[in-house]
């Protein structure tokens, strides 16, 4: 009997920025930084980092987007063909780009594509949001575009807008912080009065993203409740980069995800000369122009009828 050839994907998840101010666990945004995931059928699990920041995570089956592929497979009642996977990323690590967020989706679409589980989009969401515990970022790595997620007893509820006329300039320490430090510094609680002020704030901002109304998203960014006071903390830089950036075209400043990155947004064709001012006023940092990720995940599949198959929206 002739033995099958071996099967191929290449898997491609864009970064993406969160909370964008007051959208606290809520509203995310895809970025033009990507994970890309070569897998390849083979006898073992066995994972090459292509990028030299990636060497540190295992190289077997416990490497995590392996853990979520076998996890995602096993709860769909399927045992997956072992892969080499060959990974390399151009979304820094730990600096509140969704790094790991692209890892989650990259284990759900190859457990989908190769175990042929035939999920749906808001099953990927779903299960996105199990490992992450918001969806905010898998949601943006997963559809593109700007997004406005929740989380309920009922399942996860998300809005998705392809495409928003704006540009982000991310102003990258060179230093990590960890998302559990930077969740530490947040209060157990809230009053009442402060609860009601911040979920206001946070419909404006919605709001005003949805009418293309900058100047006021940019006011309920900066008024946000939820974590940018506690956080700001932990970033010296942020109030000399927001005053920065405000100075030379950013309509609004927002600490990306949980830091430290800082995400300075401006308004489409505005970005190259932002980009340029902050390089100059913080030559320390890694600062990049950054366009809106419009497609989400991307799955290429080696059959000829799948030559590139996006996912199900």
């Amino acid at each position: 009997m002739k033995k099958r050839e071996a099967r191929s994907w290449k898997i491609t998840v864009p970064a993406s920025t969160a909370n964008l101010g007051a959208g606290f666990d809520s509203l995310g945004l895809a970025l033009d930084l990507y994970l890309t995931v070569e897998a390849v059928e083979s006898e073992t699990w066995k994972v090459t980092a292509l990028s030299p920041e990636l060497e540190v995570f295992p190289s077997d089956e416990s490497h995590f987007i392996v853990e979520v592929a076998k996890e995602t497979a096993e709860a769909c009642g399927k045992n997956l063909t072992p892969c080499e996977l060959y990974i390399s990323s151009d979304i820094p690590l730990t600096r509140g780009l969704g790094s790991s967020a692209a890892a989650v989706v990259a284990g759900i679409e190859l457990a989908d594509i190769s175990g042929g589980l035939n999920l749906s989009a808001q099953e990927k969401l779903e299960i996105a949001t199990q490992y992450e515990g918001h969806p905010d970022n898998v949601g943006a790595s997963l559809y593109g575009g700007f997004v406005v997620s929740c989380r309920t007893d009922t399942g996860v509820q998300m809005l998705h807008v392809s495409q928003l006329p704006v540009e982000v300039v991310a102003v990258i320490p060179k230093t990590e912080l960890k998302t559990s430090e930077s969740r530490n510094v947040l209060p157990d609680e809230m009053s009442f009065q402060e609860s009601v002020q911040g979920g206001a704030v946070s419909n404006v901002l919605v709001a005003a993203f949805m009418n293309g109304d900058w100047e006021l998203a940019g006011k309920m960014m900066k008024e946000d409740r939820y974590h940018q006071p506690y956080r700001k903390k932990l970033l010296p830089h942020y109030e000399a980069v927001e005053e920065t950036a405000r100075k030379f075209g950013a309509f609004g400043t927002a600490i990306s995800g949980a830091g430290p990155t800082i995400a300075c947004f401006a308004e489409k064709g505005a970005g190259q000369w932002l980009l340029k001012q902050l390089r100059q006023s913080f030559p320390s940092m890694d600062i990049r122009r950054l366009s809106i990720d419009t497609t989400g995940s991307i799955v290429e599949c080696n059959e000829a009828e799948q030559k590139a198959r996006p996912s199900t929206l």
